[in-house]
Order: C-alpha cells, then structure tokens, then sequence
C-alpha cells in the first residue's frame, strides 16, 4: 500500500450551499497564479521596490539615532573630561600664583622686615596716641630697631611709654602690638595659611561644592 506525502492535503470541497443551490459561503480556497501580464509584473516591482525603499529608509533612521545618540554620550563624557581639566588647571594656577607670591614675600621680609611694623605703627596713629603705653613684641629687637619704632611712634603722634618683649620664636617681620583697649598682630605664615584656605573655598565654591567662604578672618 503506497502511503500519501506528508505534506500532501486532502480534497476539501468547502462551498456551502442552501436547500434551493445557491452559495451561502463561498471556498476560500484560490488557485495559486502562475503567470503575470507584463502590467501586473512591472506593478509587484513598484511595490517591491516600495518597500524595499522604505526599510531601507527605516534601517538609515535607526543607524542615524543610534549615531546621534553615541555622539550625544560622546559629547557627555569629553564635557565631563573638559571640565575636570578646565578645574584642575585653574586650581594649579591659582596655587603657582599663591606660591610664588610667598616666595616674593618672604624675599621681601627678609630684606625689610620691619615694613610690616612701621605700616601698622602709622595706620594706628590715631588709635595708640591716647594710650599711656604700647607693647612691641617682635623678634631681633635689638638698639637699632627698637629706636627706629620709638621714633615711628613719636612721629605718629603717641607720646606714652614704647615697651619692648623680645619674641625670639616669631617668624621674620611678625610681629604684636598691644595698647590699652587694643591689640594688631601680623604673622606671615598665618596670613598664608589664611590666604590658602580661602583659595581652597573659593575653588570649591566655583566647583559647586563647598561652604560659603568666611571673609571675617581677614
């Protein structure tokens, strides 16, 4: 006995017909076209070639998002990286400044380092002349220095009493000035550690991390 092929279909008569003959449901079954006129072949190409425009189109749509999108993260991160260096450059800007500036100040006290005292003796003229006494404290007070600022303080108008008090551990130029209802100090290092500080904050703070910076210490 010869079987059927696997993929062979059985005749299936599907037309439905009422009791008088007439079709009340029609075969879905359609024969399968075998030629095409010249018109119908050249419209299945039109459409073919529709179609394959238009998925092409879609494929060029979907690389172009996916560029535009790369290129956006791209741009993200050479931003990120820009800005990371923008920062770090201008912080070892403003650190060579502040460190040659103290190089230039140090070299500076060192050559006149009782400017800072004659400075402060003339700012305070006003102020000290009405005490009956004022205390130096400064380092290498010795008879030259000591009748320089008596003669400072006479010129500025203060007539009391000039006591000294040798301040052997004081940084060059530092120095103390105490009156009756006032006090003035000056310390280098402790101006440059201030002035680093709020070079630090004001970093930070053009960075978007940081306190408000405290000008009261000046």
């Amino acid at each position: 006995m010869t079987s059927a092929p696997a993929n062979a279909r059985p005749f299936v008569f599907d037309t439905e017909f009422d009791a008088s003959g007439e079709v009340v449901s029609p075969s879905a079954w359609r024969p399968v076209k075998r030629s095409y006129a010249p018109a119908e072949v050249e419209a299945l190409v039109a459409q073919a070639r529709l179609e394959a425009r238009q998925q092409a189109l879609a494929e060029v749509e979907t690389l172009r998002a996916e560029a535009l999108s790369t290129l956006a993260q791209t741009a993200a991160h050479a931003a990120s990286v820009l800005n990371g260096v923008a920062e770090t450059h201008r912080r070892q800007s403003a650190e060579l400044a502040v460190a040659a500036a103290r190089v230039l100040a140090s070299a500076a006290f060192d050559r006149f380092p009782r400017r800072p005292l004659e400075a402060a003796i003339e700012q305070l003229g006003q102020e000290i002349d009405a005490s009956p006494r004022l205390l130096v404290r400064a380092p290498d007070l010795d008879e030259a220095s000591r009748a320089h600022i008596e003669a400072l303080c006479a010129d500025a108008g203060f007539s009391g009493t000039v006591a000294f008090r040798e301040d052997a551990g004081a940084a060059a130029a530092a120095f103390v000035l105490e009156w009756a209802d006032g006090r003035a100090e000056f310390d280098p290092d402790g101006v440059a550690a201030r002035v680093s500080a709020a070079l630090q904050a004001a970093l930070a703070a053009e960075a978007g991390h940081a306190e408000t910076l405290d000008r009261s210490a000046f």
